[in-house]
């Protein structure tokens, strides 16, 4: 589902980062960037059409899940962009995920190791200027 069309950026994501990605996406646009929000839904099947439609369209893309960056499923996105849009790439494709940590239940904690909104405002604004 293409939850925030745009043109600068894409953002390929799922379940709760959706969310989080939404608020980075307004506060860029206040700034007059145009992020794309695609929401991955399921990861089988991957909706791989949408996602290189929207890669192809914007020339930049990142992927933020909730899962370890190590071994998490936004490597797998991340490899699928790079080998089947690389050459309407514009920047290298990013990864947004949690700290290579257990993952602990106390929101404190969680705010340290899960991806926030500000961390993924200043990683899409990093990829913006790239």
């Amino acid at each position: 589902k293409i939850v925030r069309e745009g043109n600068d950026l894409s953002i390929i994501t799922y379940g709760a980062m959706v969310h989080e990605s939404n608020f980075a996406a307004k506060k860029l646009e206040e700034e007059g960037y145009s992020v794309e929000i695609v929401d991955i839904r399921t990861i089988a099947p991957l909706d791989v059409e949408s996602i290189y439609h929207s890669v192809k369209k914007t020339g930049k893309a990142i992927v933020i899940h909730e899962d370890t960056i190590t071994a998490g499923f936004g490597a797998e996105i991340a490899a699928l962009i790079t080998e089947n849009c690389f050459e309407m790439l514009d920047g290298p494709v990013r990864r947004i995920g949690a700290l290579d940590a257990p993952i602990p239940y106390h929101p404190k904690l969680e705010y340290t190791v899960l991806p926030t909104r500000e961390k993924i405002y200043k990683s899409l604004k990093q990829l913006l200027d790239y």
